[in-house]
């Protein structure tokens, strides 16, 4: 009977584990995929995949690598394809990649500390947090040695006005994906 109860407990365990490598190659995917196809500016799923990761991935690297890998995938075709003329040659890694970057690694810990215990409105409280770091981030980002704004507090606030308008995009995606990667996931561990 002991036999019996651990290769259960080893049989979900390892369910489990594979599940998540599942979500995780899928949430890669989509994440390259959904940023070619057109859509509102800034709805993307890269800020839910990372409060996803925060909250489900054993390992912390995971949770940080799995929304820049697929940010750098999806820059990649992006970048080679459907922005090819604005590239003069094969372009690896976007310029400025480090702040969009980091805005991320931002959202993976915050996922860390907002989502130790899932519900619904931590889900949807976090993905209004993961929101304004990416305001924050890429529209500093943004300003940093800019020629379009002045290098002055003045400029700063003018680029995060400018940035406004994409704003919505940035909270409809976070709120969306979260929602259904957050959904769907626990739907299939049920």
């Amino acid at each position: 009977e002991v036999v019996g109860y651990f290769c259960i407990k080893m049989s979900k365990m390892q369910s489990k584990t594979a599940l998540q490598y599942f979500v995780l190659t899928a949430m890669i995917l989509l994440a390259a995929l959904s940023r070619v196809i057109p859509h509102m500016h800034n709805f993307s799923p890269l800020g839910a995949i990372a409060l996803f990761g925060s909250a489900h991935f054993g390992r912390r690297w995971l949770a940080l690598g799995v929304p820049i890998a697929a940010t750098w995938l999806s820059d990649l075709l992006l970048n080679n394809g459907v922005y090819a003329r604005f590239y003069p040659e094969f372009t690896w890694i976007s310029p400025g990649f480090y702040w969009t970057y980091g805005s991320y690694a931002l959202i993976s810990m915050a996922g860390w500390l907002l989502l130790r215990k899932v519900s619904v409105g931590r889900v949807l409280g976090s993905a209004g947090v993961a929101s304004l770091i990416f305001f924050a981030v890429s529209n500093l980002g943004c300003w940093v040695g800019s020629t379009a704004y002045p290098q002055t507090i003045a400029g700063l606030m003018t680029c995060y006005a400018a940035g406004i308008p994409f704003l919505q995009g940035t909270v409809w995606g976070d709120i969306f994906y979260s929602a259904l990667l957050f959904g769907v996931y626990h739907w299939m561990q049920n």
